[in-house]
């Protein structure tokens, strides 16, 4: 047999070389194409507000599960939701559309109109469309097992959960809030319970079965957990915890309520004017105030609220743990994320309601500070919510996002997460944040972020109003006179100083863009009697 020269069997093994390198960097793409499509657990809290969890500055909130997810991905400081009340930022979230386009921005069914108002809000729409091609619609499309557990708050039937893509519900309840509370028995359809029972562990305990039934295949859980919203009842192991802890807490440094005025007024009153007020009988005890002002909680000193989070941080272990029982939290998206800020300030919807003494833990559930404002109002603490992603295939080490992202952006970030196509129809008001999360990106194409309630609210006296943000600049809009706010959230995250006569060129460049939006989206406008 004749020998091959020497170079050339050189130049052959070089070939067969090159060919193997070729064929092992096609291997991973191989083993991701044939991979199980990502679970995704999107955990979302009612009412839970920035500053309620330890890795966002609370000093008597304990929260050791959540502050360990966060310490292992992305935690976000800028996170908001699409509105200060829940339905409509739920809405935002299962559709990728502002509340103002799909005409759904007040929580349902609303708030009745009173005599002290100077404008009628529009009606919104009682319940998502079914037109809407939602997130779980879009998930169970390419395979998807998908439970609703909890809060729905977005129609009652037929515009449940079930008609909106979900395969599961419990409980058959589609209100806001726990129809008997949270401690059993609990009279909700479909949730067995039984003396003792609390229902965000029960809630727990039905997210557990579902994983376990579904793990087998890609599944999708939206845990959306009545807690921490009204009636605040905490589970009373941990209320005594909290009980012990506040007894060694020094709180005589800070006011426990400060007040609010009307910035819509034709002459508002300054601070130094509010703070006097408050120390004057007229403005004593918890009702609606005059000249139209409203108390503030400033301490995160009450303990059924503390062991609601507790609970809820409780929940979230739960799962992590269920997860790497099973041998999936490899390959599971978990997305921690509140509906709108802390209810700092008492819901007043019905306005003869009188707060005693006794009652004020369950009428204010906590401080929002250093943001200022509450559930309710456009200020930074009824919008500004914790949000944090734990995206295990690239391992995330307790990174931080500092970008100014919103409840519109889960739909698309969602779906890229899970390697399926974008529907830019559908979420058109979202921005995928999933470059972000993965480390791709550090940036995001977007030049403004907007929210729209042209209602009173139930937590407060302000005008209807909207915002726009647009780099640290902020500026919020009143109805009722047309005034405006600016705020640089860079240097003045509690909204203290006014700039909108320091810098009017900014405050007229934002008021043109706000205005420009409301005619892109379809705004509905309150209207004067």
């Amino acid at each position: 047999m004749k020998k091959r020269p020497l170079v050339q069997l050189m130049f052959s093994k070089l070939k067969f070389t090159l060919l193997l390198l070729s064929c092992m960097s096609w291997l991973p793409r191989v083993l991701y194409a044939d991979q199980k499509p990502p679970n995704i657990i999107l955990f979302l809290v009612d009412d839970l507000g920035w500053s309620d969890l330890q890795c966002y500055g609370s000093g008597f909130h304990e929260t050791p599960n959540i502050d360990a997810m966060a310490a292992k991905g992305l935690k976000f400081t800028q996170a908001y939701a699409a509105c200060h009340v829940c339905s409509p930022t739920r809405a935002s979230v299962m559709t990728g559309k502002y509340p103002a386009r799909l005409q759904l921005t007040d929580w349902l069914p609303g708030r009745k109109d009173h005599p002290f108002q100077k404008l009628l809000g529009p009606m919104p729409r009682l319940a998502l469309p079914h037109e809407e091609f939602t997130l779980p619609e879009a998930l169970k499309k390419h395979g998807y097992r998908t439970a609703h557990i909890g809060k729905w708050h977005l129609g009652e039937e037929p515009f449940g959960p079930t008609a909106q893509g979900f395969d599961l519900q419990i409980p058959r309840w589609n209100k806001g809030w726990p129809k008997s509370g949270f401690h059993a028995p609990f009279e909700l359809e479909a949730l067995a319970d039984k003396p003792g029972d609390y229902l965000t562990d029960r809630l727990t305990d039905e997210a557990e079965l579902f994983i376990e039934d579904c793990h087998q295949q890609p599944f999708f859980l939206y845990l959306s957990h009545f807690a921490v919203h009204d009636p605040i009842q905490g589970r009373k192991d941990l209320v005594a915890h909290y009980e012990a802890k506040k007894m060694k807490m020094d709180t005589e440094s800070s006011p426990p309520f400060l007040l609010e005025g009307n910035p819509d007024d034709l002459s508002p009153a300054s601070r130094d004017l509010l703070n006097s007020m408050i120390e004057k009988p007229a403005w004593s005890g918890h009702k609606i105030l005059p000249e139209r002002t409203v108390k503030i909680k400033q301490r995160q000193d009450n303990v059924q609220f503390a062991a609601m989070v507790t609970a809820i941080d409780e929940s979230l272990g739960r799962i992590l743990a269920k997860l790497k029982s099973l041998k999936i939290e490899d390959n599971t998206i978990i997305v921690f994320f509140s509906d709108n800020g802390g209810m700092s300030a008492a819901n007043f919807g019905n306005p003869d309601r009188i707060v005693g003494k006794k009652q004020i833990d369950a009428a204010y559930s906590s401080s929002n500070l250093p943001l200022r404002g509450a559930k309710g109002w456009l200020y930074e603490g009824g919008i500004r919510v914790p949000m944090i992603v734990q995206y295990p295939a690239l391992q995330a080490r307790g990174r931080v996002c500092d970008l100014s992202v919103i409840s519109n952006d889960l739909y698309p970030t969602i779906l890229e997460l899970a390697n399926l196509p974008a529907r830019p129809e559908q979420h058109r008001d979202g921005v995928s944040l999933a470059g972000l999360i993965k480390g791709t990106s550090n940036s995001l194409e977007r030049r403004a972020l907007y929210w729209h309630f042209p209602h009173y609210s139930n937590h407060g006296m302000q005008s209807p109003c909207a915002a726009v943000r647009s780099g640290d600049y902020k500026l919020i809009e009143y109805f009722e006179n047309n005034t405006i706010q600016l705020f640089n959230l860079q240097t003045d995250i509690g909204e203290q100083k006014d700039l909108s006569r320091l810098e009017p060129n900014k405050a007229d460049e934002l008021r043109v863009m706000l205005h420009q939006w409301y005619i892109e989206v379809g705004a509905q406008m309150p209207q004067y009697k």
